[in-house]
């Protein structure tokens, strides 16, 4: 049974920002519905499945690579915590100090 997912606001502006960026640049909405798209079926593979991320060292939050994403979540044992979505073409360090 796929458990319920809660989006931070955070991973919500994260997305939205992604999202609004490659519709500025491509001046087109057709890449961003099929990014949207691999989030949407990412998030329902990770409800389903949430250990199918990979681990980090921080128990019970996990990865799932959507592209140039990482969908960065938290396993609870009611709910799945989508806490961001991150570009990795950025400086790891930064994502260090939002997974705390």
């Amino acid at each position: 049974m796929a458990k319920q997912v809660i989006w931070s606001q955070r991973a919500q502006t994260d997305r939205k920002e992604i999202l609004a960026y490659w519709k500025k640049r491509n001046r087109s909405s057709i890449y961003i519905k099929k990014l949207n798209k691999l989030f949407n079926e990412a998030v329902q593979l990770i409800a389903e499945h949430p250990r199918i991320g990979k681990e980090t060292n921080k128990d019970q939050v996990r990865v799932k690579v959507v592209r140039d994403y990482l969908l960065i979540y938290e396993e609870t044992e009611r709910h799945i915590g989508i806490l961001t979505v991150w570009d990795s073409r950025q400086d790891p360090k930064r994502l260090d100090k939002i997974i705390e």
